[in-house]
């Protein structure tokens, strides 16, 4: 949830994980089970072990975690899960990209399809504004803890895959090539520091800024798709 101000998604995501855990920890399961279908081992598969650290952020339980990378590796039986992107521009005219993780393809192409006409927006192709970058955050508290605003630290994350470092009032955010996540990533854990998320994106290449009124709708259709347990993640050009 992100393309914007991405701590301002992440502190949203955590707040709608305890007004909603139920849901949120479908949306993660699924999230596993895609991953675990190139395998079950999350020491082998990176993506997976990237679901994996997601749901223990929420606490997901162990017993969710495990069937879940059963389903996908076909251990046990369970609906089809399928990733979708749809891309389009909701209120205000703003761009989205948004992925979901269904069992139903026609109920959610429908969903979508109506959320972005509800907020008088609509389907389109937007991804010509957006790249994919590996972004990876680690909080405040954690920079202050390492000393992580060295410079001989920041030198050191160049030559582990690292293209952009952010410093921001909420923490550290490192952009990398896509290809290069799992290492930056790898580098931070040997030297034993804590993340706060780690993944691939697709970050804008403009962004637009937004009247109240105009932050006001926007708001509103996010909150929608937070709440639908087919939508994984967005991403937007907007700057709330």
């Amino acid at each position: 949830m992100s393309g914007h101000s991405k701590w301002a998604t992440t502190k949203r995501a955590k707040a709608v994980v305890d007004a909603k855990r139920g849901a949120i920890f479908t949306k993660i399961a699924k999230l596993i089970t895609i991953a675990a279908r190139k395998g079950g081992d999350p020491t082998a598969n990176f993506t997976l072990r990237i679901a994996i650290d997601k749901a223990k952020s929420i606490n997901m339980p162990k017993d969710n975690i495990e069937r879940a990378i059963k389903r996908g590796t076909g251990e046990s039986d369970g609906e089809q899960i399928e990733e979708l992107i749809y891309e389009g521009i909701g209120p205000a005219k703003i761009q989205f990209i948004i992925k979901c993780l269904t069992d139903s393809k026609n109920r959610t192409a429908a969903e979508i399809r109506h959320l972005f006409s509800k907020h008088g927006g609509s389907l389109g192709t937007v991804m010509w504004n957006f790249t994919l970058h590996g972004i990876i955050m680690i909080e405040q508290v954690e920079v202050n803890d390492k000393k992580l605003a060295d410079e001989n630290f920041e030198l050191e994350l160049i030559d582990a895959g690292a293209e952009d470092i952010k410093k921001e009032d909420e923490g550290m955010t490192i952009y990398t090539a896509p290809i290069d996540l799992q290492k930056t990533k790898q580098f931070l854990e040997s030297k034993n520091i804590k993340t706060e998320s780690a993944e691939v994106e697709y970050v804008a290449k403009e962004r637009v800024n937004l009247s109240n009124e105009e932050k006001n709708q926007v708001e509103k259709f996010i909150e929608e798709l937070d709440n639908n347990e087919d939508v994984s993640d967005y991403y937007t050009n907007a700057n709330l």
